[in-house]
């Protein structure tokens, strides 16, 4: 709603002093057209908003005007009082911190608004980790985390797969939580990279002041650095035809998500699927892990890697003689 975002704008420019109608625009999800005509509502209100141009200008108020308008709505009540993923917190050593913060905040409330939080809390639980993580070793976190708020460079050794621990000196840049795993996003001469923080060993702050750009803005780069590696990932389509018992399977093993193309059932209940792996490797493990209820129809390398497969496996319970032929 209109009002809502003029309060927003309000709030920000307050708190900011000064940002461009592009900041505002993006931030609230609107146009720049939009935003230039709240900002003409709000001076015909008499809120003393000056615009000020060249490099460094932008919007902002004058430097005595304060407003106390704080008021939240329903949802904004609702979005704070979720609860927050507690490893996450705990990670950062923030979970006590948490709480008490929104028990404060529970208390300034009013009582309608009070129970619309709580009502808040007690149906919705947000917990990022999967069935199957293993524990990420994070004892690292609170020395990066010192870096990051410091703004100090930051020593360590980083272990890669398959390789030695090599020392690092970086420019810390921020922490981003991708479910339950932590990463660290720091520059090293002026370039962006992104650091596991399990990996990370006897870490520690130097003397020197890291340089961190005065435009970089931590979500835009985590979400175009993980475009990039989605793009990245390795590919291989395989289509195979697969038999009525498998379907269910499917999505109790998360594998859904794989299909990119479903032919209707035929009469006997068999879908031809197009499906996505990471290797052909992969797609022949799927394959035969199913026996006689999938068929590789594509590609032809494939096919022949399953039936070999196959074969292999029968030509090993022969030696062991545990083949069993069953009697007609």
């Amino acid at each position: 709603m209109r009002a809502d975002r003029l309060v927003s704008i309000l709030l920000l420019l307050q708190v900011n002093r000064r940002t461009t109608a592009r900041e505002l625009a993006k931030r609230l999800e609107v146009s720049e057209r939009t935003i230039h005509r709240d900002m003409d509502a709000l001076c015909s209100a008499g809120v003393p908003v000056v615009a000020e141009r060249g490099n460094g200008g932008g919007w902002g108020l004058m430097e005595a005007y304060k407003t106390n308008l704080t008021g939240l709505n329903h949802s904004e009540i609702q979005s704070l009082f979720l609860a927050k993923p507690a490893q996450l917190l705990t990670d950062l050593g923030l979970h006590q911190a948490s709480e008490g913060a929104l028990i404060k905040l529970l208390a300034a409330l009013p009582s309608l608004a009070r129970r619309d939080a709580e009502s808040a809390r007690q149906r919705i639980y947000i917990d990022t980790a999967g069935w199957r993580n293993s524990p990420e070793n994070v004892s690292s976190l609170p020395v990066l985390q010192e870096a990051v708020w410091q703004e100090r460079k930051l020593q360590f050794l980083y272990q890669r797969a398959d390789c030695e621990p090599s020392e690092r000196i970086v420019d810390p840049l921020g922490l981003v939580a991708k479910g339950s795993v932590w990463y660290l996003v720091a520059a090293v001469d002026g370039a962006p990279r992104t650091y596991r923080v399990s990996r990370i060993s006897e870490a520690r702050l130097t003397a020197e002041v890291c340089l961190r750009p005065s435009d970089f803005d931590l979500a835009g780069y985590w979400r175009q650095s993980a475009a990039e590696f989605q793009a990245g990932l390795p590919r291989f389509n395989a289509k195979i035809r697969i038999g009525p018992a498998v379907s269910g399977w499917l999505n109790y093993m998360g594998r859904a998500s794989r299909i990119q193309h479903r032919e209707p059932p035929d009469a006997q209940g068999w879908s031809t699927l197009t499906m996505r792996f990471d290797a052909e490797e992969e797609a022949c493990q799927f394959a035969l892990s199913f026996g006689d209820q999938a068929e590789v129809l594509e590609p032809e390398s494939l096919r022949a890697k399953v039936i070999a497969g196959a074969q292999g496996t029968v030509s090993l319970y022969e030696k062991t003689g545990l083949v069993y032929v069953s009697e007609e």
